[in-house]
C-alpha cells in the first residue's frame, strides 16, 4: 500500500507515521522538511509546502497513492485544495478533524459519532466543522473517498498534556511543580476526561486505510480509559516525581483573564467527554486502546528528562497563571 501523509511528523501524526512504516505501508510524507527528527526510517520526504498548489503539484508529478491523510488542514480553503490535487491521485482522502467539533455544552456526557456538532466557544472547531461540511457534500455530490477522523486530547513524547499548559513550551507545568508553585485545575476537578496515546491513536487510523468501507463516515479515535482532571495533574505529577500543589477555578474565571481558555477550556476540557468507540472498533477489528496514562505520561516525562534542551520554560504563560491564582485568591477572601 502506497500512502502519503500530509504532516507526519506532529504529535500525533509522528506516531501514526512509525506504525504505517512497521506494518509494511510504502510512506511518504509531504512537509516543509523542518522536522526530520520524528521521519522513521523507510519513509520518504517530499519537500513541498502544502500551501503552495503548484509546488505540490510538481513534487507529486508521476504519484498516485491508495491513501492520502491531511494532518494539516485547519480551515475549508485547505481541504478544497486537497480535494482538486488529490481528487485523480487517491482512492481514499482522510481528514484529521477534532473531536472538539462535538456540541458544547453536551445534551449528553456520553459522546458518539452522531453527537451533533456545534461549539459557539472555538473558531478552531467552527473551521473544522465547516472542512467536514465541505468534504461530506463532496462525497456525496461528487463521489470524493472522504473519510473525518476526530482525535481527542491525544499526547505523545513532545507534548505533556493539561488542560492549562504553554503549547510550545510544555514542560512549563512540570517546571511549575517542581518550584512549589500553585497548579490551576478548572472547576473542581472532578469533571471527566480522556488521555488518549499517539501510539494508541496511530493503531486506529492505520487500521482504516485498510479499510474502504470507512469512506463517507466520521470516527473518532480515543482511549477507553476515564479520568477526571484532578486524577490527571496528579498523574503528571507522579511521573515527575512531585504532587502538585492544586488550586481549583472556576473556567468562567480562568477565561477572563487567559482569552485562550475561552476556546481550548470553555470550549473543549471544561465539560466532561466520554467516547463511545464502538464504531471505530467494528471498522476495524481488534483495535483497543492499551496505554494507561500513568504510563504514557511516565515514558513522556523520561523523554523530556533525557532532551534537557527541549526543557524550556514559558516565562509569560507562568505569568498568566499567577495573575489568575492572584486574582482569585483576592476575590474569595
Amino acid at each position: 500500500m502506497k500512502v502519503l501523509f500530509i504532516g507526519g511528523t506532529g504529535i500525533i501524526s509522528e506516531a501514526a507515521s512509525k506504525q504505517a512504516v512497521k506494518q509494511g505501508i510504502d510512506l511518504y510524507l509531504l512537509n516543509r522538511g523542518q522536522n526530520t527528527e520524528f521521519i522513521p526510517e523507510g519513509a520518504k520526504l517530499v519537500k513541498a509546502d502544502i500551501r503552495d498548489k503548484a509546488s505540490v503539484n510538481k513534487a507529486l508529478k508521476g504519484h498516485t497513492f491508495d491513501a492520502v491523510v491531511d494532518w494539516i488542514a485547519f480551515v475549508p480553503e485547505h481541504v478544497k485544495t486537497d480535494v482538486e490535487l488529490f481528487r485523480d491521485k487517491t482512492r481514499h482522502y482522510i481528514f484529521i478533524s477534532s473531536a472538539s467539533v462535538y456540541q458544547k455544552p453536551l445534551s449528553h456526557y456520553i459522546v458518539t459519532e452522531s453527537t451533533p456538532l456545534a461549539n459557539p466557544y472555538w473558531q478552531y472547531s467552527r473551521d473544522k466543522i465547516a472542512c467536514e461540511e465541505f468534504l461530506m457534500n463532496e462525497y456525496r455530490n461528487t463521489g470524493f473517498p472522504a473519510t473525518i477522523v476526530r482525535p481527542s486530547f491525544t499526547y505523545g513524547l513532545k507534548m505533556i498534556p493539561a488542560a492549562l499548559n504553554s503549547w510550545n513550551n510544555p514542560w512549563s507545568i512540570v517546571d511549575r511543580m517542581h518550584k512549589g508553585k500553585k497548579i490551576i485545575v478548572h472547576g473542581d476537578g472532578s469533571s471527566l476526561w480522556t488521555m488518549t496515546h499517539n501510539t494508541d491513536f496511530a493503531r486506529g487510523l492505520i487500521g482504516l486505510l485498510y479499510n474502504n468501507q470507512s469512506i463517507g463516515h466520521a470516527f473518532h479515535i480515543t482511549s477507553d480509559e476515564v479520568l477526571n482532571w484532578n486524577q490527571i495533574y496528579m498523574a503528571i505529577g507522579n511521573a515527575a516525581g512531585v504532587k502538585p500543589e492544586i488550586i481549583h477555578i472556576p473556567s468562567e474565571f480562568i477565561a477572563r483573564f487567559s482569552p485562550d481558555a475561552t476556546g481550548s477550556l470553555l470550549g473543549d476540557k471544561a465539560v466532561s467527554m466520554v467516547f463511545d468507540n464502538t464504531k471505530i472498533k467494528r471498522f476495524v477489528p481488534g483495535f483497543n486502546a492499551t496505554v494507561s496514562f500513568s504510563e504514557g505520561i511516565k515514558e513522556t516525562i523520561k523523554w523530556f528528562e533525557s532532551h534537557p534542551q527541549k526543557c524550556t520554560v514559558d516565562e509569560e504563560w507562568g505569568y498568566v497563571m499567577d495573575t489568575i491564582i492572584s486574582r482569585y485568591e483576592k476575590a474569595i477572601e
